[in-house]
């Protein structure tokens, strides 16, 4: 088998439902925090890097993580993994995977991937972003994603918060993980963590082609866990394990239009009223 490297009115409602995706991006922020860059490569990662603060994971106290150019950060080493697999089996250790998949940065049109600590609205944060990336083999698209981890010390030594955002994937496999050269199909990314055999997650719609990408069914730009931001997603590690607070309501797309459009009618009604 070839490895990777030998690869090288009604109207009017229209108009207004046209507008709600634009809520769907948007989701990054703060990218300005987190700014030493990863040389551009593929399939590297970072040496050991400080976190700025201590994270309880499974009874373990880490001071320090791995960025890894493909999409996720790991504790007990570093990750070269470009196809992504299922992270339930612990196989990786601790592992937090805003996008498991085979970015490639090399190309001309990809930005780099940043990282570091900083502090957040009085709290320690560290955060990786993934804006604007490519997909191996340099292939002319890309995905703009960001983690953050936020130390929760004020309710105990070690516990954080995780969160994911996401503007826009456009790409969901490397052509060395079986994807075509618009970067579909193949083994398709994950997004999730593994903290222990109790406390790991999956989003729905990894591994599964055409699910994580915008337009698709599990669209990670279009739906939200835990936020009231399309595009985000929250967690929380309590006591070394992710614990599982109510979830925020989002209303969907569709809902959301009807809403606006409802709204947009009542106020049409009160000035033919008030003429």
């Amino acid at each position: 088998m070839a490895t990777k490297h030998t690869l090288s009115t009604i109207l009017a409602a229209l108009a207004i439902v046209s507008v709600v995706p634009a809520a769907y991006a948007g989701a990054i922020h703060d990218a300005g925090l987190f700014t030493t860059t990863l040389a551009a490569n593929d399939d590297g990662s970072t040496d050991q890097i400080a976190l700025g603060f201590t994270a309880n994971i499974n009874s373990a106290n880490y001071t320090q993580t791995y960025v890894n150019n493909n999409g996720n950060i790991t504790f007990d080493g570093a990750l070269g993994t470009y196809t992504p697999a299922a992270i339930s089996t612990g196989g990786f250790g601790p592992i937090i995977a805003p996008f498991f998949a085979d970015v490639d940065t090399r190309g001309s049109g990809s930005s780099l991937v940043s990282y570091g600590s900083n502090s957040l609205d009085g709290r320690n944060v560290f955060g990786v972003n993934y804006i604007n990336v490519g997909v191996f083999s340099q292939l002319s698209t890309y995905n703009s994603f960001q983690m953050i981890l936020t130390e929760r010390s004020d309710i105990n030594l070690g516990d954080f918060d995780i969160q994911f955002n996401y503007d826009a994937i456009a790409w969901e496999t490397g052509t060395a993980s079986g994807g075509d050269s618009n970067g579909l199909g193949g083994t398709s990314a994950l997004a999730g963590y593994w903290t222990s055999d109790s406390s790991k997650f999956t989003l729905a719609g990894s591994l599964v082609n055409g699910a994580l990408i915008d337009g698709g069914p599990n669209a990670l730009i279009s739906d939200s866990l835990n936020s009231n931001i399309f595009g985000q997603y929250n967690f929380q590690v309590r006591s070394g394990s992710v614990v599982n607070p109510d979830p925020v309501s989002v209303p969907e797309p569709t809902s959301l239009a009807l809403f606006v459009i409802g709204l947009a009618g009542l106020g049409a009604m009160r000035r033919r009223k008030a003429s």
